[in-house]
This record gives C-alpha cells, structure tokens and sequence, in this order.
C-alpha cells in the first residue's frame, strides 16, 4: 500500500475532504492530510481563496504546503485538491523519492517548478471537462501536456461543471464522478 500526502483544497479541510481521505486510508494506505489553513474552513473557493491571500497568498501557501512534509519519508505519492495541488506537484517534482503523484482538479504547467515532469513518475490527473476553474482557465490544457510528458500519465475527465465535485460536504458534490475518480484513484495507489 501506499503512503499519500493529500492537500486540502482552498476551502480547507471540510468534512468532506477528510472523508475523500478516509476512503483512501480505509483500504490499507496510510494518508497523511496538512493543514494548511490551521484548522479554517470556508463554504466555497472564493471565500477560500480570500483567505489565502489574507494569510500571504499562492507563494505561502505552497511553502507551508513543501515544510510540512518534513520528517516524511520520502517515497510517497503526492496528492492535491484544487489548491492543493499546488503543493503536491511541487513536492513531486522536486522532492527526490515521490512514488506518484495524483491532482484532482487543478494541475499546473509541468514547467511550472521544474524544466519538465519527471517522465518516470506516474501521474494521474482528474477533473470535470466543463468544470469553470480546470477548464476554463487552461488547467486541462495543462494537464494534457504534462501526462504527455510522464511514462505513465493519465488524465481523466468526467461529465459536469462543477469544481470541488470531490467534496462531499459541498454542493458540487457529484457522487457518481467521485465514485468513479476513487476507483481509479486506488488502482493507481495499488499499482504503485
């Protein structure tokens, strides 16, 4: 099984995302979930992203998000919500050892914190194709370009235009699309 290290999304850490944790743990993996936001959550991403230039903004963010894998192990897979991602595809793709790496709902240009991706660390990328932040603002171009570049590298688009859909405690929960994205999800954890 697999060690993941899951960042919350610019809405914290909802109900609903530490459910999105559980369900990964429940089957044998051990999740480790930062705090980012000390303990805040927020009703949406505006609110969240508010909070995040109240607190110093992306760049804070996702320091906070590299220091609090410290005295981690280094071979883990590296997994971000929305914001979350963020720290998650820095640590991937500069921390040496990272084992994979899964973004759901964002993902950045995979030249972003290195030349490239590291075409030997699988990735997976999940995200609505109508979904107003990951399509609209080039996310999914992003993403199409980045699993180009990995060995293993998969990107999966599920019907809707909801962003957060994997948060169950959120109105943009899509149950069947959450369902689906956790299968695949714990294949890829069990693959690697």
């Amino acid at each position: 099984m697999a060690h993941v290290v899951l960042f919350h999304s610019s809405v914290g850490q909802t109900r609903g995302f530490l459910a999105l944790a559980e369900q990964v743990r429940a089957v044998g993996n051990t999740v480790t979930t930062p705090d980012l936001y000390d303990g805040r959550t927020f009703s949406g991403p505006e609110e969240g992203m508010a909070h995040t230039e109240q607190i110093g903004g992306l760049d804070r963010i996702i320091e906070a998000g590299v220091r609090s894998v410290d005295g981690l192990p280094s071979d883990v897979v590296y997994a971000g919500v929305s914001l979350g991602v963020l720290s998650a595809q820095k640590l991937a793709q500069t921390r040496p050892g990272a084992r994979g790496a899964v973004f759901l709902e964002s993902c950045l240009p995979a030249n972003y914190f290195a030349d490239s991706w590291p075409a030997h660390l699988p990735v997976q990328v999940h995200g609505m194709d109508r979904d107003p932040y990951f399509a609209g603002e080039g996310d999914i171009d992003n993403a199409r370009a980045l699993v180009a570049q990995a060995d293993d590298g998969e990107l999966f688009l599920y019907p809707g235009d909801q962003h957060l859909f994997t948060d169950s405690s959120l109105p943009a929960y899509d149950d069947e699309a959450c369902r689906s994205l956790l299968a695949r999800v714990l294949s890829f954890l069990a693959a690697h």
